[in-house]
């Protein structure tokens, strides 16, 4: 976008090359030291490019104003970034997550009214560019996953609960059942609930230890919690009474839950569990599901 050095948004096609230059300027990546870019899209000095629209005073040059929102925008996104992802954080180290951070953003900034869906892309790019979190991309995934499941289950959707005597008026073959908005199902590789349980209580210690006086909780606070070894682990990351729950599931269970959710009529759903799963253990199952207001209409 060009402007010229007299540029005045006096018509709205004006108006809109003046709103998408501004909007172009204050997303555009900051520069190393956290400065804005000395060069704009087109080659020309970004001295030049902000001076066409905006003006000096007797303290900032157009550049220095122009870097102020360029900093706000990127800081606020970094911020929200930052407490978004307290596992991959910790997984990642300082330095490795904010490169991280900055390369996501770059790619998929902002596109939402809402800061909430910020991280939506976030298990795609790291599937998609494993290397920012290299060596260890399969457990990064795990708890991008994680995280993003934890945004969803806070303020998902909540659908009507269907009650269990809507079960007597349709046949097992032809019953479908709607999972929650604010249920996840998370097949993963690692443990990584432990793992972020962990990181956000070490947090808090680190929090309460901030005015401490004595050093045992500053060096309990301090320590770097351990990276969980591989091993299967099924949840459903939740929400009851405005609070955030992760259940762990047997896969049998996963496996049933994973098919009402694609679609399966309830027959179908439990046959998904295989021959291992007797008729008490699927009916003990149901029965936490529907106490915990799971099921709505598809």
């Amino acid at each position: 976008m060009k402007l010229s050095t007299a540029a005045r948004a006096d018509t709205p096609r004006a108006l809109l090359a003046f709103q998408r230059a501004l909007k172009d300027a204050l997303i555009r990546p900051l520069a190393p030291g956290d400065r804005t870019q000395r060069h704009w899209t087109d080659g020309r000095p970004m001295t030049e490019f902000a001076a066409a629209f905006i003006k000096p005073n007797d303290r900032l040059t157009a550049l220095d104003r122009l870097q102020i929102y360029n900093r706000m925008y990127w800081f606020r996104l970094l911020d929200c970034f930052h407490d978004d992802n307290p596992g991959l954080r910790a997984l990642l180290g300082g330095w490795k997550f904010t490169r991280l951070a900055e390369a996501y953003l770059a790619r998929h900034p902002s596109r939402s009214f809402t800061l909430r869906n910020l991280c939506v892309r976030l298990e795609g790019f790291l599937r998609a560019e494993p290397r920012w979190t290299a060596p260890h991309t399969a457990l990064a995934v795990d708890v991008a996953r994680f995280e993003w499941a934890q945004t969803v289950a806070f303020d998902g959707e909540a659908r009507p609960v269907i009650a269990p005597a809507e079960f007597a008026h349709r046949p097992p073959s032809r019953l479908r059942l709607g999972l929650q908005p604010y249920v996840t199902l998370l097949d993963l590789k690692y443990p990584v609930d432990d793992f972020v349980i962990a990181v956000k209580r070490r947090d808090a210690l680190r929090t309460e230890a901030s005015n401490a006086t004595t050093s045992g909780p500053r060096a309990v606070a301090s320590k770097r919690v351990p990276r969980p070894r591989p091993g299967r682990v099924c949840l459903a990351v939740h929400r009851m009474d405005h609070r955030l729950y992760y259940k762990r599931l047997e896969p049998a269970a996963y496996r049933v839950l994973a098919a009402l959710r694609d679609g399966a009529p309830l027959t179908r759903a439990i046959a998904a569990a295989g021959a291992s799963a007797k008729p008490d253990r699927v009916q003990g199952w149901f029965a936490t599901w529907m106490e915990l207001g799971w099921f709505c209409r598809r």
